[in-house]
């Protein structure tokens, strides 16, 4: 049926579009002319001076902190100095021994006996850097005229600390001549000749003074070996002429210093004793030590200090990794192999502690074998006693008799034991086996030991030298230079003390410097940041700093691309 007239017809259902059917173009279009609004120049700036307000804050404020608060301070040192000593360019090392000639009233002519006998030790010495200088004792002198008085061999003795060795000629009627003696204990060689052996005005030679020069050079021969294997084994490079060594005599000296104990102005002494059972618990030790090693460490006293002390220890047993003693038919005696004396020392049970007291310590350890073990020496040499290099001696105390072994050790008893202590410490200390005279030997280890002092010194500030030019990132305190300064100091000090002939004073004034080198050397802020190179920092800053600075680099890139764009587009 028709619908009334006048009525709105219904419209007609409209078709759903399928949601396969495409966009229209017109839509697609307006979407695609939709943009964000353009940015205003204002807040283009803005945003790039939030950007450069951030780098400057980090490049104003951030590294000048970073760089004062990580900076490492690096003290001034006098590198070519430290490298001129070591190198043995500053000191030549010279030792001109003075020796003042005694001349009795019968000699008319003192001054050409003298001149004579200088000019045949000239002829004799092969090291021109240890030089013989007689001199007449007891002769006044102007005060212009004393250094050419010296050369010509006329001058007085002056300071009587200066004289190396007295030679005192004695005329005597009968006897052989022209002989001499060295006295043990003091530095004095008398001559004994006749009054026919004195040159005449017109001679050039003599036989006392040959005979003389030949025992002055015999005398200290071997100082000048010793001296001339000491310059010429260290790594200073002087230009002096040194003394020829044989094969011999420089495997001597080599096997001489792998024994000897570095120099120390300090040493601790320890003596201990030792016995696998509970006797002897006791022994007179000090009273010992008093009568047999007192009158040797007090004539150490100029160039070495020691402190001493004592233990006994019962119970003590071998090491377990040295063969058991055996019994030897032939030396009808308990025996150690000679490969076992090194671990004889149980240090894992014997108290003997290596740090005790200000110095290095040296030991001595006497050991009491028991009864059913006595005697005990060693196989191959059938000795009671070895030296340990380095660190001490040992000495076995085998009871006299087969009775029991005493409590307690009477100083009698110690007596053997002293002696060899003795002889092991003058070992371990350096001392010269020749001349006979104990205060040139003394005389002789001082200079030496003055000298090696000095080669070291100037070696460790070379080394210091090398370490602060190769590794500028570690910390260089105050506290070196000062310390490298007093060490170049005394080291000049020491140097003209060698030039003058006073040895005492050159020990006194090396000994500090090498002291004074290796506490520079070895401060304690310089060699902790040894072990912190610079790939330890980037480890340590780069996860701090990372995540900071990529956005940074990032919007700064971000802008600076842009401009560009933006300059091209113009």
């Amino acid at each position: 049926m028709a619908p009334p007239e006048g009525a709105d017809a219904p419209a007609a259902p409209k078709a759903d579009p399928k949601p396969s059917d495409p966009p229209s173009e017109s839509i697609v279009a307006s979407r695609t002319n939709k943009q964000p609004p353009a940015e205003t120049l204002e807040s283009l700036w803005v945003r790039r001076w939030v950007i450069l307000s951030f780098w400057a804050v980090v490049a104003c404020l951030g590294l000048p902190m970073w760089w004062k608060t990580t900076a490492i301070y690096r003290a001034d040192l006098p590198l070519q100095d430290m490298t001129d000593w070591a190198d043995g360019k500053i000191c030549r090392p010279v030792f001109p021994l003075r020796i003042a000639v005694e001349a009795s009233p019968q000699v008319q002519d003192a001054h050409r006996l003298i001149r004579t006998t200088q000019h045949a030790l000239d002829d004799l010495n092969e090291f021109s850097a240890h030089h013989l200088r007689l001199i007449l004792a007891d002769l006044p002198l102007p005060a212009n005229a004393s250094q050419q008085a010296i050369i010509d061999g006329t001058s007085s003795t002056g300071d009587d600390q200066d004289i190396a060795l007295s030679v005192r000629l004695i005329p005597v009627e009968t006897g052989e001549t022209p002989r001499s003696h060295l006295q043990p204990y003091a530095p004095t060689l008398d001559v004994y000749y006749s009054p026919n052996q004195i040159p005449s005005a017109s001679s050039t030679a003599s036989p006392l003074a040959t005979f003389v020069a030949h025992e002055l050079h015999k005398i200290f021969a071997d100082e000048q070996a010793r001296l001339s294997y000491l310059l010429s084994a260290s790594s200073s490079g002087h230009a002096t002429k040194w003394k020829a060594l044989s094969a011999e005599t420089a495997a001597e000296l080599q096997r001489q210093s792998t024994r000897v104990l570095k120099y120390a102005p300090t040493y601790h002494l320890t003596f201990s004793l030792f016995t696998p059972t509970s006797v002897p618990s006791a022994w007179d030790i000090e009273p010992a030590l008093r009568q047999y090693l007192t009158p040797l460490l007090e004539s150490f006293a100029t160039i070495s200090n020691f402190t001493i002390d004592t233990q006994v220890q019962l119970y003590a047993t071998f090491s377990p990794s040295i063969r058991q003693p055996e019994y030897d038919e032939d030396l009808k005696a308990w025996t150690l192999r000679k490969e076992d004396l090194s671990g004889f020392i149980n240090a894992a049970e014997w108290p003997l502690s290596p740090s005790i007291g200000e110095g290095p310590t040296v030991n001595f350890a006497l050991y009491v074998p028991e009864q059913s073990q006595s005697p005990l020496l060693v196989k191959e040499n059938g000795a009671s006693s070895w030296l340990v290099p380095q660190w001490g001696g040992v000495a076995i105390l085998n009871p006299t008799s087969s009775a029991a072994i005493p409590k307690a050790l009477a100083k009698e008893a110690l007596v053997p034991a002293m002696q060899t202590f003795s002889n092991q410490l003058i070992s371990l200390l350096g001392l010269p086996q020749t001349p006979a005279s104990l205060p040139l030997r003394l005389s002789t280890l001082t200079r030496v030991r003055a000298a090696s002092l000095i080669f070291s010194a100037s070696s460790t500030l070379g080394a210091l030298a090398q370490v602060y030019q190769k590794m500028p990132s570690i910390p260089v305190p105050d506290s070196v230079a000062k310390s490298v300064d007093l060490t170049l100091g005394h080291l000049q000090q020491a140097c003209d003390h060698f030039r003058d002939g006073r040895f005492q004073g050159a020990l006194e004034h090396a000994r500090i410097a090498e002291a004074q080198a290796e506490k520079a050397f070895f401060e304690r802020s310089m060699v902790g940041q040894v072990y912190f190179p610079d790939e330890h920092k980037v480890a340590v800053y780069l996860p701090l700093l990372g995540p900071v600075a990529v956005p940074l680099v990032m919007a700064a890139l971000k802008e600076i691309k842009s401009g560009i764009a933006t300059l091209r587009r113009r």
